[in-house]
C-alpha cells in the first residue's frame, strides 16, 4: 500500500500506460521502501472536457499529456512525500517524456485500520501483515 489513482486524457497506447505505471511504482519502491508486490494502481481515463487541471495561478499551462495522480496512503512524513514527489516526476519525465508541468500530485491519507486487502479482513490491525 499505498493506493495510486491516475486520472489523465484519454488516447495513450496500453504500452504507454503500462510504462508509466511501471515508472510509478519504482517511484512507489524508492520513497516508501515497500514490498515489490505492494502495488496497488488504477488508471481513469477522461474525455477533455472531464477534466481541468489549471495552475492555481503558478504561471503554466498544462499540455494534453497531463497527468493527476491521487495517492491513497497510511501517513508518510514530508520528507517521504517529498521523495516521491520528485522520484516520479524523475520517472515520467525519463520513461514517458513527461513534463513535470503536466504532473499533479495529491495525497489522500488515511489509518491502516481503514485497510482491507481480502477477505473483509483488516490485515494491519489483525497482524497479518
Amino acid at each position: 500500500m499505498p493506493l495510486l489513482q491516475f486520472d489523465l486524457l484519454e488516447g495513450r497506447s496500453d504500452e504507454e500506460l503500462q510504462t508509466l505505471l511501471d515508472a510509478a511504482h519504482r517511484a512507489v519502491l524508492s520513497a516508501f521502501q515497500v514490498p515489490e508486490r505492494d502495488r496497488y494502481q488504477i488508471v481513469y481515463e477522461n474525455k477533455p472536457s472531464r477534466m481541468i487541471l489549471q495552475d492555481t495561478g503558478l504561471g503554466f499551462e498544462r499540455s494534453p499529456q497531463q497527468v493527476l495522480v491521487r495517492v491513497f496512503t497510511s501517513p508518510r512524513s514530508d520528507a517521504q512525500k517529498q521523495h516521491f514527489m520528485a522520484e516520479l516526476a524523475r520517472e515520467l519525465h525519463t520513461h514517458c517524456g513527461l513534463d513535470g508541468r503536466d504532473l499533479m500530485i495529491a495525497f489522500i491519507n488515511n489509518a491502516q485500520s481503514d485497510w482491507s486487502f481480502a477477505r473483509g479482513e483488516a490485515q494491519y490491525v489483525t497482524g497479518a501483515l
